[in-house]
């Protein structure tokens, strides 16, 4: 019987156990080259999504991901980038993954199956309405993100979701589906390949988007990122040369100072 899930249906390939290592690697790269125009298709939805939050955030909302397998994982990676990268407290944009923190390493049996659970995790953030819930699920059918998200909508958060099947209970629960429709994995119901790149993807332009349009970028500049390691002390000071003109040992000197470019920057405007 044919699933009626376009993730769950059989591979386009045949005898994968008979092909080459040449002809595996070829075929895979093949069924990638499908998800950047899936998600180009996706980008009116997005923008859709992203205009709701950015008001939200400005106000001192949060972003919350949901999500179980490697869905939850993408969100937990996304969300775990923030404050490095654009010195965002890590409380303000939170990855749950169903099963706990022990599910980033290891399988939680059955924890996605749980409907109570994405509630109850996000009742411990005290969930607000300005917060704003983005549920991802591949099959847009896992009960842990459903409960979530439906959650969400009571209490009036923004939800939204990414999802690799279109028109899923997932999306009918949320306000600004995401439907990127990559169809049947290389290897059967494998979702990890072309429907986490789509998802990984789209977590990168959501962020992104965020970030830029919450002023957390200057020209085409990280000025906020933490500067804890010496590669990225080094970019800090290029920065600094960049867009003032001083010297190496000035700009080092700056950034000792005032702990980021953006703090060195007004700094030097207020001299």
């Amino acid at each position: 019987m044919k699933s009626s899930l376009i993730t769950e249906q059989s591979s386009l390939y045949h005898d994968l156990d008979s092909m080459s290592v040449m002809d595996i690697l070829t075929t895979i790269n093949q069924e990638d080259q499908k998800v950047a125009q899936c998600v180009q298709q996706s980008i009116p939805q997005i923008e859709r999504l992203v205009k709701q939050m950015v008001s939200r955030f400005a106000q001192g909302g949060r972003l919350f991901y949901m999500g179980a397998g490697t869905s939850g994982r993408l969100g937990v990676l996304d969300a775990s980038e923030i404050p490095p990268t654009y010195g965002i407290p890590p409380a303000r944009v939170i990855g749950l993954i169903a099963g706990g923190d022990q599910a980033l390493r290891n399988s939680v049996e059955e924890a996605e199956d749980n409907p109570t659970q994405g509630k109850a995790d996000l009742e411990a953030h005290q969930l607000s309405s300005i917060d704003t819930v983005i549920g991802i699920a591949a099959s847009g059918t896992t009960p842990y993100v459903i409960g979530g998200v439906t959650y969400s909508q009571e209490i009036g958060a923004l939800t939204g979701c990414i999802t690799n099947n279109a028109n899923s209970p997932l999306s009918e629960a949320v306000a600004y589906p995401i439907e990127l429709v990559v169809g049947p994995e290389f290897v059967t119901g494998s979702t990890r390949m072309k429907s986490g790149t789509a998802q990984k993807m789209v977590l990168n332009m959501i962020s992104t988007a965020l970030m830029i349009r919450s002023g957390r970028v200057k020209g085409n500049k990280m000025v906020h990122m933490q500067l804890n390691n010496a590669k990225l002390l080094q970019r800090g000071i290029r920065f600094l040369m960049e867009e003032s003109g001083i010297t190496h040992k000035e700009a080092e000197a700056l950034l000792h100072e005032h702990g980021s470019v953006k703090n060195a920057l007004v700094a030097m405007e207020q001299k």
